[in-house]
């Protein structure tokens, strides 16, 4: 789910931005778990001579929590590196690129993959290089250049011999946000609403922002059994290994030199953007913690529950739309805990609350998007999540229904 440009220090490093996390039972087979991260907001296809792509110096990990605590169990990390095959020309492409090692092509890019079983008994983390020098299909920047991008972005889909069942991507993909950014952003002036709004005017279509812009995508799809404690099948979903916690985020380097013109990162890894649960850190944190929010691990995350507690938004609706929301002003007036959003976002619903549903993984709270893998896709899914009745839907991770 998404959260674009969402702190200020991450808006000025948008390679590393993390902007959309899915993690879903797969369709195509439900006895595997889709994992979807994306990077890099709002990309215009006409982005050139220098098209986007993923950063060299930046670590992307999809993070897999067992035991709902906000560690990180299971980690799948990205490292990219990439090509100059010409140096002494400015294009990306010579001409149609037609294939993944096309001669034309003269900036490609590649990643090596490892996964990171890390052992909460004090072992050594265990780590399994899945895959180096892994192609990632070129940027789609138009038919003449990129006369079959489906073909190409297909042709990157990758099976490591080390990890049967499990395929990955890493490319560019269609922005999958949908919000209307010039207005939302502007006091909350929702166009189709406008009538009802402080502002007054009268009701206009909404502007889909992300229409014709791209992100990049790591996307992972991994059979359960690899992702759930002991090897489980996630078959019962009251059962607690059923439910994993997910997230993404990316880490740079603490030092940076720079020296004639050659940039070189140095020392440890430091987190610097993550997400779980949508618009998370865009619109329930405060401005001065943002940045620390993208720094800090999940288990953390009791130390910004006031955020929750008592949303900002919440109690700016009633100004902004009034005697649109009686009922929302009479609970802000009250000064009563959102106990509800706490619920959803930071410890998942417990059995009881919705019948039928559970995705409780404890009461530490962390911000995870929760996924109880034993709830099978639904055959005819709802754009609501469990609010349309779709269990397999949001809040449980983010259903086929919503990618």
């Amino acid at each position: 789910m998404s959260s674009h440009r969402e702190a200020p220090s991450i808006a000025k490093d948008p390679v590393a931005d993390t902007t959309d996390v899915y993690a879903f039972v797969s369709p195509d087979d439900p006895s595997t778990v889709t994992i979807i991260a994306n990077f890099i907001p709002l990309e215009e296809p006409g982005g050139g001579p220098n098209f986007y792509e993923f950063g060299n110096d930046v670590l992307y990990e999809i993070v897999v929590d067992q035991t709902g605590v906000g560690n990180a169990n299971i980690i799948y990390q990205f490292l990219f590196e990439t090509e100059i095959k010409d140096d002494n020309i400015f294009l990306y492409n010579t001409g149609p690129i037609s294939s993944l090692d096309s001669a034309n092509w003269n900036r490609p890019q590649f990643y090596t993959v490892r996964r990171v079983v890390n052992y909460s008994n004090g072992n050594e983390p265990q780590v399994t290089t899945l895959g180096t020098h892994v192609p990632c299909p070129p940027c789609n920047i138009g038919p003449a250049s990129i006369p079959n991008y489906p073909s190409l972005a297909s042709a990157a889909i990758y099976a490591p011999a080390a990890a049967p069942g499990t395929r990955i991507f890493a490319g560019q993909r269609a922005e999958g946000f949908y919000v209307d950014l010039g207005a939302i952003f502007n006091l909350g002036d929702l166009r189709p609403f406008q009538e009802l709004w402080l502002g007054g005017g009268s009701a206009t279509p909404g502007v889909n922002s992300g229409a014709g812009k791209n992100v990049h995508t790591i996307a992972i799809q991994v059979p359960k059994t690899k992702l759930l404690q002991g090897n489980y099948n996630g078959s019962s979903p009251t059962d607690p290994r059923s439910t994993i916690g997910v997230w993404a985020r990316s880490l740079r380097q603490k030092a940076t030199i720079e020296s004639g013109g050659v940039t070189e990162t140095v020392g440890p890894y430091m987190q610097i953007s993550r997400l779980g649960n949508p618009l998370v850190n865009e619109v329930l944190i405060g401005m001065g913690l943002k940045d620390s929010w993208n720094s800090t691990m999940p288990q953390a995350d009791s130390r910004f529950v006031a955020d929750y507690e008592h949303p900002a938004l919440a109690s700016l609706l009633p100004t902004l739309y009034p005697k649109v929301f009686p009922n929302l002003a009479t609970l802000n007036n009250s000064g009563a805990s959102r106990a509800d959003i706490v619920a959803i976002l930071l410890t998942g619903l417990p059995a009881g609350v919705v019948s039928g549903f559970q995705n409780y993984t404890g009461t530490t709270q962390s911000d995870l998007l929760r996924l109880n893998v034993a709830y099978a896709p639904s055959s005819n899914p709802s754009l609501l999540g469990l609010l349309g009745g779709d269990v397999a839907g949001f809040p449980t991770g983010a259903g086929s229904s919503t990618t």
